[in-house]
């Protein structure tokens, strides 16, 4: 059974056989394996140096057709972007495109007698990487099961599973980010999570916790981003500056909004919104008449009215009252399950 190590030699006797440059490539022309015989062009040098491919060469292989090329092909010398004259041959195994061999050839040196040690050398690549592809799908299908254990509930032996196919340390700890980010493990509800690191910025979940936990993590990544959705004014993103409203995303079912404060339900019932808008935006600001006035983008004429309106339908003087925190709590859990 062949291994990279194998192509990356055949790359080689290939190159000095030829006399000219080899590369390998994926299917999104990012390069595996390349020799080292004589010069490159520029396309080929951006290209391993700098993971970067010109347009015009990806737009020359789509009219050519090349991924579904029979043979070897010769393609065209493109002087704008320092490509070469080349010959390609596309890398299949069992129906499925898997990449493309290059042999840089400017001055035609590459015959047709040679060219079937070219599909030698692309079969050879092929059969790697169909084994690798078929490894990495037994990983994601691996790795989603492991996941979907942890999200039914702490189980550490799936965590134990899941750092060693992760190659992490048995005792990694994460956190959840909402909205998802790059390099994490994809999660329901456009949430991922992360193996955590020290110098990463604040997570939706907040502190870190063992991966065993990754239920809970996603719980309060989810339960932040929802508070965030009803209006919470966090220091932070993070679970862990949420303070006031772990008493709303902890407040169990049962609890009604009106057990509270029933100056919540009043308010929400009233066809005016902007009177519960407003009583937000009021208590947020501790009662502070222009701070609010400037949030709300109305004349303190207006704000009064609204204010004593408030107070005929609950009760509260929003200003003054010693049930405006009741009330202020009331508002949260109703905003907060509104949004549920």
């Amino acid at each position: 059974m062949t291994d990279p190590s194998d192509v990356q030699a055949a790359v080689d006797a290939l190159a000095a056989d030829l006399g000219c440059p080899v590369l390998v490539e994926d299917a999104q022309h990012q390069p595996l394996w390349w020799s080292t015989q004589g010069p490159v062009d520029d396309v080929r040098t951006r290209t391993i140096l700098q993971r970067l491919v010109a347009p015009e060469a990806t737009a020359m292989v789509r009219r050519l057709d090349l991924a579904r090329a029979a043979g070897p092909v010769r393609t065209p010398e493109i002087a704008a972007i320092g490509m070469r004259e080349r010959w390609c041959l596309p890398l299949r195994s069992g129906g499925l495109h898997l990449g493309y061999l290059w042999v840089e050839d400017d001055d035609g040196l590459v015959g047709g007698d040679l060219l079937p040690r070219l599909a030698e050398c692309a079969d050879l690549a092929a059969g790697v990487l169909a084994r690798t592809r078929v490894t990495y799908e037994e990983q994601d299908r691996r790795r989603s099961a492991l996941l979907d254990r942890l999200l039914h509930g702490s189980d550490r032996e799936a965590a134990r599973e899941l750092a060693a196919l992760e190659h992490l340390a048995h005792d990694v700890t994460v956190v959840v980010r909402a909205p998802a980010q790059r390099g994490g493990w994809s999660l329901p509800a456009n949430m991922s999570g992360h193996a955590w690191s020290p110098r990463a910025a604040p997570a939706a979940s907040g502190l870190p916790l063992p991966l065993a936990e990754l239920r809970e993590a996603v719980r309060r990544a989810a339960c932040t981003r929802r508070a965030l959705a009803a209006g919470a004014r966090l220091e932070r993103p993070s679970w862990d500056a949420l303070g006031a409203w772990r008493l709303i995303t902890d407040a169990p079912a049962s609890l009604r909004v009106a057990e509270i404060h029933p100056g919540a339900e009043a308010l929400a019932a009233h066809p005016r919104a902007s009177l519960m808008t407003t009583a937000r935006v009021v208590l947020d600001h501790g009662g502070d008449i222009a701070a609010a006035a400037g949030a709300l983008h109305v004349h303190r004429t207006t704000l009064y009215y609204r204010l004593d309106r408030i107070q005929e339908l609950t009760g509260v003087d929003l200003r003054a009252g010693a049930d405006r925190t009741d009330l202020q709590l009331a508002l949260w859990l109703a905003a907060y399950r509104a949004g549920g």
